[in-house]
């Protein structure tokens, strides 16, 4: 006789989160919960049993309390941007969400940094200190309404992640709430602390290690001089070929993106830029910001390597308004890619440069083996491929293939030497994974680190790694437990 778990009476836990945030801080309607289902990789959902919105770190300390006193597993979320399932819900789980902590706490342009809650948006930082001349280096395509907490929990990237790093090199210090409840404070506002590099293992570890409520963060100042350059090219591999080449020159560009064809026809349908060439089998954006005289000079080279390449056209920009432009297709390549089938499938690879060529020429083999156009849009410079598998979800078993496809794509990347994340993360897409890239022991050594910070392991359980060991196991066992409870008397 199998015991089966009778649903959670959650009226004396609302009550004391409620103590904690008000009644409007806690969201448990199920048509209100139906728009927390799922983070940006919409093809996963699970309804959370409930939401709370803490606004300070004592609140979002108070909080976790309960859930550790009462057992009961939260994830933690921002503005749900994410791509990889990482703010996914787990069944019967409490949604801890950091939208409402939005604030930016301190600004000292004399040490160049600032300090923020987590739900400030990405973009909000650079707004903050532009006019003193400075702005915040990592800058992912979702800026605009991507939160600084889930940049830290995922170690987000984006354009200019070549030159200046993704979020771990521009995060100086975290003020934690840990899974038992405990506020920690972890680095400082000094570059070099001595003893473990605390913030340096939690940035990345997508909420399994607890959540970060404050957040130090280094600041740049705007260069002297910047210019853009749009280069067009025949085939993509020739635009590979260029990005190498520019590295190999010694010119280390503040980023460097490639977008194929069917990306630059979606962008010009949906922003319409008028800069994307719509023939042309693929573009190179480079970046290049320093001295003017050093800018100058890397212009020529630039232009000369690409032309070597075999670019078609070369066009270059220094006002603000015409760079802009020139970028705004490619922050939108995602949104835009929306419009050319019902759904999309991204991946978030990593290969070296050396492999690129290589890598796209698989990538559309694979594309004609499983019959799904592949649009190519990515952060060339540092080999962070993201090509959007496109589908209709409403085709029976098409999502499926569409996941086999994106598996393919993960092990071509580790097996030239790459990483199965630039910067979308782990989560619950990729977790199946992790094995193909990390053996047993190293597996097993992270468990460790995680097990130390959320020995109970209710903090975004099921995340990252396999389980058991690999999800094929995971998914036979939950086969055997459904097959064992048919016919078990329940009480």
């Amino acid at each position: 006789m199998i015991a089966v778990e009778t649903e959670r009476n959650w009226k004396p836990v609302i009550k004391e989160f409620e103590a904690v945030v008000g009644k409007n801080g806690v969201v448990q309607r199920r048509e209100e919960l139906i728009v927390y289902e799922c983070d940006g990789l919409a093809s996963y959902r699970q309804r959370p049993a409930m939401v709370v919105l803490p606004r300070t770190t004592e609140e979002v300390a108070q909080l976790v309390k309960i859930c550790d006193r009462n057992s009961i597993p939260w994830v933690a979320r921002g503005a749900g941007t994410g791509l990889s399932g990482g703010a996914l819900p787990v069944e019967n789980c409490v949604l801890i969400v950091t939208a409402l902590m939005r604030k930016i706490l301190k600004v000292d342009l004399e040490n160049q940094q600032v300090v923020v809650q987590p739900g400030v948006i990405n973009n909000w930082v650079t707004q903050a200190v532009s006019g003193a001349g400075f702005y915040y280096a990592p800058d992912p395509s979702s800026q605009i309404v991507c939160s600084i907490g889930g940049n830290v929990a995922e170690n987000s990237g984006g354009v200019h992640c070549l030159k200046y790093g993704v979020t771990t090199n521009h995060v100086l210090g975290l003020k934690l709430v840990v899974p038992d409840g405990s506020i920690v404070d972890v680095g400082g506002e000094i570059p070099e602390m001595p003893g473990y590099d605390l913030t340096g293992v939690f940035v990345g570890s997508e909420g399994t290690l607890g959540i970060a409520t404050e957040v130090t963060l280094r600041i740049l100042k705007a260069p002297e001089s910047i210019c853009v350059l749009l280069a067009d090219f025949s085939s993509i591999e020739a635009a590979g070929e260029s990005v190498s080449d520019i590295i190999s020159a010694g010119i280390i560009p503040g980023g460097m993106e490639i977008m194929d064809n069917i990306s630059i026809n979606a962008v010009e349908d949906v922003v319409a830029t008028g800069c994307y060439p719509r023939d042309a089998a693929a573009i190179l954006l480079i970046e290049i910001d320093g001295l003017e005289v050093e800018v100058a000079t890397n212009k020529q080279r630039i232009a000369d390597i690409c032309k070597h390449n075999g670019a078609r056209n070369i066009t270059t920009a220094s006002d603000p308004e015409t760079r802009l432009k020139i970028w705004k297709g490619r922050k939108a390549a995602f949104a835009a890619a929306g419009h050319l089938s019902p759904d999309y499938y991204v991946q978030d690879g990593v290969i070296p440069r050396t492999q690129m060529a290589y890598v796209l020429k698989e990538i559309e083999g694979l594309s004609e083996k499983y019959g799904y156009r592949i649009a190519n849009v990515f952060h060339a410079g540092d080999g962070n491929l993201h090509p959007l598998i496109l589908y209709d979800n409403s085709v029976k078993g098409a999502l499926e293939k569409v996941e086999e496809l994106g598996g393919e794509i993960l092990r071509l990347c580790v097996k030239v030497g790459g990483s199965l994340s630039g910067e979308h993360g782990i989560g619950a897409d990729k977790k199946c994974f992790m094995p193909d890239m990390f053996s047993e022991v190293d597996l097993e050594t992270m468990q460790w680190v995680r097990q130390v910070f959320n020995p109970k392991g209710l903090a975004n359980p099921g995340k990252m790694f396999p389980t058991p060991k690999t999800c094929g196991e995971a998914a036979r066992a939950k086969v055997e437990t459904f097959k064992k409870l048919e016919g078990a008397e329940v009480f």
